[in-house]
């Protein structure tokens, strides 16, 4: 006899985490692959799509929350992490995520990264990085090489490039990975390792931009350049090993784990939750007092 305790919630599947919505980005565009990751990841996690909240800023990375069933919160350019914060301490037993691209998430939104990370707020943040301005028609980046040439800097760029990995490893975050769409099993693996991960995770997409990206950054070129960690004997553990193969961003394409803290630090949102508990405790200690001293008032 089928009781309701014998009843097992049917196992979910990518399909169930992508919306009818279609995308309108580039035919070849490298995010297409990501959401294809993300929904894969999602159904390993086995959370369902109400309780998962997507995040994402301005950008052509920041249309994937409209691509998936999740609920979708569009903030404005470079805003997705205050935003993604607030929703996860509102309500801790969300899980959520973040997109953002490279410009959106390191240039007018760089500054919300040093403080999610020292508060350890259990986000999953996935940075599309094409080193280009893609939606607004191929300027340059902080992740644009130094040299760069673009419809606005005809003579190339003077800047050096921001190095994602390493910015966040300064601020001292838990676990940083870097991922491309050119290994989309291996990119699903780590998504669903940096939504597991008790913590802040960032994860540095190589997506290439088809129009505005350059010949070597194109998915086709990515599988010949790219190097697992995990074939090179890479332990994520290694902060010094992961600190040096961070510094060969946008020279070598190593995919993997680069980071994870073996001994990860109490969240944000267990702070909070024991800081509630301790001054519930203490306004109940308060009111047991009065009614001993003073019982009729």
């Amino acid at each position: 006899m089928i009781t309701h305790e014998t009843i097992q919630p049917a196992k979910l599947q990518a399909g169930d985490f992508k919306s009818d919505l279609k995308p309108i980005w580039c035919p070849g565009c490298g995010d297409f692959g990501v959401v294809t990751a993300i929904t894969r990841a999602l159904a390993a996690v086995g959370r369902p799509p109400h309780e998962i909240a997507f995040v994402s800023g301005i950008g052509c990375s920041s249309r994937i929350p409209g691509y998936t069933t999740a609920y979708g919160f569009n903030t404005v350019h470079g805003r997705s992490l205050p935003i993604a914060q607030g929703i996860k301490l509102a309500n801790p037993e969300l899980l959520v995520l973040v997109a953002s691209g490279d410009g959106d998430g390191f240039s007018i939104g760089g500054g919300h990264v040093p403080h999610v990370i020292r508060r350890n707020i259990d986000l999953t943040y996935i940075v599309m990085d094409n080193q280009i301005y893609g939606l607004t028609k191929g300027q340059l980046s902080p992740t644009s090489q130094r040299g760069r040439k673009t419809v606005t800097s005809n003579f190339g760029s003077l800047e050096q490039p921001v190095n994602p990995l390493l910015y966040v490893m300064g601020y001292g975050a838990s676990f940083v990975a870097q991922g491309s769409p050119a290994d989309m099993a291996g990119l699903a693996r780590i998504i669903e390792e940096g939504i597991r991960f008790p913590g802040f995770a960032f994860i540095n997409v190589q997506s290439p931009c088809v129009t505005y990206g350059q010949e070597e950054q194109q998915l086709k070129a990515q599988k010949t350049r790219m190097q697992s960690l995990e074939s090179i004997g890479h332990d994520p553990a290694n902060l010094a090993q992961a600190t040096e193969l961070a510094r060969e961003y946008g020279t070598r394409l190593y995919t993997g784990i680069l980071y994870r803290n073996p001994n990860p630090p109490p969240t944000f949102g267990q702070g909070v939750a024991e800081r509630q508990q301790m001054t519930r405790g203490q306004a109940l200690s308060r009111h047991e007092v009065l009614n001993r001293f003073m019982p009729n008032n």
